[in-house]
């Protein structure tokens, strides 16, 4: 059974566009150049890797503590507080949406990670970020659903599977950090 996991593993790996990646990449090493937010949302595991995403771009590209320009990145699923006013006083819904609405300037770049593609908190986030000259990108699996949709940038990995889809999701995570390290370090 444990071979069968890796076996498919490295099937859903061969399923991954790098292309999708490499853009994602360079809009990163973009907002990096431009000072402009980077904002991550998820729920669940993906509000794990969200959290994720945003220390190791934040501190893993570093090579000094006075290193800049740095990526101004943050996961909106960090501040539990906020998160649970707006979900126990409105709707969970809200909950990214209106951190955006405090945070959030044109230009910026939001990067919602759902494995089914359509988590309404989510979802909703990204119309917003849309409506307010921000840029969206979606991480998702299965059919991408509403995110893929709806985002100016996509990373899809093609799995009807929420565990492997949150597998490939951190894998990528590790990916994008490798070669933004790499391209920080050297001068870019």
């Amino acid at each position: 059974m444990i071979r069968e996991y890796l076996d498919w593993t490295r099937e859903v790996l061969d399923r991954i566009d790098p292309g999708e990646v490499q853009e994602l990449i360079d809009l990163l090493m973009d907002a990096r150049k431009k000072g402009r937010g980077i904002f991550v949302i998820g729920n669940g595991g993906s509000a794990a890797t969200a959290s994720h995403f945003a220390v190791d771009l934040g501190k893993g590209t570093l090579r000094g503590t006075e290193d800049q320009p740095r990526f101004r990145v943050n996961s909106l699923t960090d501040n539990l507080p906020y998160v649970t006013a707006w979900a126990n006083d409105f709707d969970y819904d809200l909950v990214f949406e209106q951190q955006l609405r405090n945070l959030g300037a044109p230009g910026d770049v939001v990067i919602g990670i759902s494995a089914s593609g359509n988590s309404p908190n989510v979802v909703r986030a990204l119309e917003f970020a849309r409506t307010a000259g921000m840029v969206s990108v979606a991480m998702t699996g299965f059919s991408g659903g509403t995110l893929m949709e709806i985002a100016d940038h996509s990373v899809h990995v093609p799995v009807d599977d929420y565990g492997m889809a949150e597998n490939m999701h951190m894998l990528i995570v590790h990916i994008i950090v490798t070669q933004t390290t790499s391209r920080v370090a050297n001068g870019e």
